[in-house]
């Protein structure tokens, strides 16, 4: 068996989760070593709890490799799980995209760990198995292998810090493709770039009620990010707010439009290098909910849940120097799209918003991840 981390590889896991609930405050692991190295769900009922960013995921679902329209990209991070909810919802939505509006099929990345929670790498959010990420690149006609899978990247629809999309990579067929993501009842939001949005609003036509649930987001220039709702009457979840009202394409789209060229023109002056900022606090077991010990600690021998998808390989930990991430402030961290490395299979660290970027949260319909 390949042992992620050789320190913490002999101490059976509902022991580890032991030792740090009794462990002195800031003494026990961050939260992302317990979570991250899980391979399999825990056998539990199927719930989401916590929020999007601070949770953990129980009985999670496997999305199957290949299926009717879609295809799940890199396998070796093992983040192909979610709840039940994600998992319907991302069959349905490619199932229908391919037959009804002609997309030739979807390009599933990230959802969550098996146990949803902090990730090693990456993600932010992406915690309680109801996000997911979606290629812009459309799927293939051939058949994808394993190999193709963990090395291919997705198209740009935007620049860094573009204003419109780019015209050769942009197809109308993405304004049907989003709106139909948007449609669905169990749909929070939708992240994308502005300069995305910004086409989108200028597609839509007369019918424009899904626009609101398309909401712009930094770097969002190589997926989409699929954000649902919590199920119904599950204690415990968290939902975000509701997306400010209309279809955010005036006002709302020019403020992030304004940050975008702002942030570009920040990125191209020459300043002296920073003050090395504080390290980003950690989340411990101790920062989640009450339930996600007992996900830890559950038991998977006896889960159906817990079964591999069919054709699934074994998950391969990504290569990755010990501490290659530069510490960011918190303020840069809830402002970057830290999936985008990981989209080529880079062991880079996600990209830094510059300096002198203004903070969006301020403003109308910035919104947050």
């Amino acid at each position: 068996m390949h042992r992620r981390t050789s320190s913490l590889a002999p101490w059976p896991w509902a022991a580890l989760v032991l030792i740090a609930a009794a462990a002195p405050a800031g003494a026990d692991p961050a939260a992302k070593q317990l979570f991250g190295v899980m391979k399999t769900p825990a056998a539990l009922s199927a719930r989401a709890i916590g929020s999007y960013t601070r949770g953990c995921l129980a009985g999670g679902r496997s999305l199957a490799i290949s299926g009717p329209g879609w295809e799940a990209m890199k396998l070796q991070r093992n983040r192909n799980w979610g709840h039940p909810r994600l998992i319907e919802y991302l069959q349905r939505f490619a199932t229908e995209s391919r037959d009804i509006d002609g997309w030739p099929g979807l390009l599933i990345g990230d959802l969550a760990q098996p146990r949803g929670g902090p990730m090693l790498t990456g993600h932010k959010s992406h915690q309680i198995g109801l996000d997911a990420d979606i290629w812009y690149k459309p799927k293939p006609a051939h058949s994808i292998g394993i190999k193709e899978r963990a090395d291919s990247s997705s198209i740009m629809l935007a620049e860094k810090f573009g204003q419109k999309v780019i015209s050769e990579n942009w197809k109308p067929g993405y304004v049907k493709l989003l709106k139909r993501a948007a449609s669905y009842r169990e749909t929070a939001r939708i992240f994308v770039h502005p300069a995305v949005k910004r086409a989108l609003c200028e597609g839509a036509g007369k019918d424009r009620a899904w626009l609101r649930r398309i909401r712009p987001w930094w770097l969002h220039n190589y997926h989409f990010h699929v954000r649902l709702t919590c199920p119904a009457g599950v204690a415990g979840c968290v939902n975000q707010n509701p997306p400010p009202a209309g279809d955010g394409c005036g006002a709302q789209l020019s403020h992030w439009l304004k940050l975008m060229a702002s942030a570009e023109k920040a990125s191209k002056i020459k300043r002296k290098p920073p003050k090395k900022p504080r390290p980003r606090r950690e989340l411990r077991l101790a920062d989640l909910p009450q339930s996600c010990r007992a996900v830890l600690n559950t038991d998977t021998a006896s889960g159906a849940s817990g079964a591999r998808a069919a054709g699934q390989p074994a998950p391969v930990p990504e290569r990755r120097p010990p501490d290659a991430s530069p510490a960011l402030s918190a303020d840069a961290k809830a402002t970057m799209d830290p999936n985008l490395p990981w989209l080529r299979g880079s062991a880079a660290s996600a990209p830094k918003r510059p300096a002198q970027m203004p903070p969006p949260a301020r403003k109308p319909g910035a919104g947050t991840q």
